[in-house]
């Protein structure tokens, strides 16, 4: 039996250090953003899903295709790699794009 433990699209977290808001917040496998800032070592709360305006590598991206976060350059690219996967591109966006919407964690 399985017991309800927490709803809505965010998951409770808290930092070793502190998080401003919009930060992304890779947790294991798990792309997140903070949609507010969090002290160290308090409470707050990372986002799971929903559409974010995140930093883009260079290149194209079509909607729908499957995007990872690059933690090393902290931005979206669609090369798998070591990289984690954040979702999928709400929208298509231009080479020249220097940010992309990302639907996050969408299989």
């Amino acid at each position: 039996m399985a017991d309800y433990v927490q709803g809505d699209c965010l998951l409770d977290y808290t930092p070793s250090s502190a998080v401003a808001a919009g930060d992304v917040v890779v947790l294991g496998d798990l792309v997140t953003v903070a949609p507010r800032a969090i002290a160290a070592n308090a409470l707050g709360a990372v986002a799971i899903e929903g559409v974010f305006t995140l930093p883009k590598a260079s290149g194209a991206i079509s909607q729908g295709v499957i995007v990872y976060w690059d933690s090393t350059n902290s931005n979206i690219t669609t090369t798998a790699g070591s990289n984690k996967r954040a979702g999928k591109a709400a929208y298509a966006q231009a080479s020249g794009d220097t940010t992309v919407k990302v639907l996050l964690n969408q299989g």
